[in-house]
């Protein structure tokens, strides 16, 4: 049963990071894709992975931000509790988006620094190189981000579907978790 004032929708901030972060990240792995059917070295393809790189490091600065408010702020309660197992599932597939989100951008980053190319952030500076140039290096962080690029996309097509599920299957307050409440004052 609900307690009066008990919030049941993550605040306003939690609600912000997820959302735009959803959105950086499926605009940078769009631009990925896109770039990859690109010539290498030519016009647009340079410019469109300058945009997916700064979007990409922009995730990995946001990444810790998030994390550590979620640990501060903790997660809503919920007014009819999932199942034991259901609540492990969705556990494990958070941490499993939180490991892909830090693994992806940081694979891209070793990628592009070690392979001497640049590392922009939309113009305005550039991120350091933090590991030599060295080709076997770069090699390794390309194919460890286009792997996890995969298992990104896939682990995100999971969670849509799940949200899918239990916003039109099950038909229970999940998805609603993540919208603003109306009359809640945690909004």
């Amino acid at each position: 049963m609900s307690r009066p004032g008990r919030a049941f929708h993550y605040d306003r901030v939690q609600r912000g990071f997820h959302w735009l972060m959803a959105a950086l990240i499926v605009v940078a792995l769009a631009l990925g894709i896109y770039a990859a059917w690109q010539v290498p070295g030519t016009s647009p393809r340079r410019e469109i992975l300058d945009i997916h790189k700064s979007i990409g490091l922009t995730v990995l600065l946001l990444l810790p931000l998030r994390f550590v408010y979620r640990l501060v702020a903790g997660e809503p309660a919920y007014r009819a509790p999932p199942s034991r197992h259901a609540h492990i599932a969705a556990t494990l597939a958070h941490l499993t988006l939180y490991a892909l989100m830090l693994l992806l951008p940081v694979s891209g980053y070793v990628y592009s620094a070690a392979g001497g190319y640049g590392l922009p952030w939309f113009g305005v500076f550039s991120f350091p190189r933090l590991v030599p140039v060295d080709k076997a290096l770069s090699q390794a962080g390309y194919g460890a981000h286009y792997w996890i690029a995969w298992g990104l996309g896939i682990v995100l097509g999971l969670h849509v579907l799940a949200v899918a599920w239990h916003a039109w299957i099950r038909r229970d307050e999940v998805m609603g978790r993540m919208w603003p409440a109306r009359g809640d004052a945690s909004v």
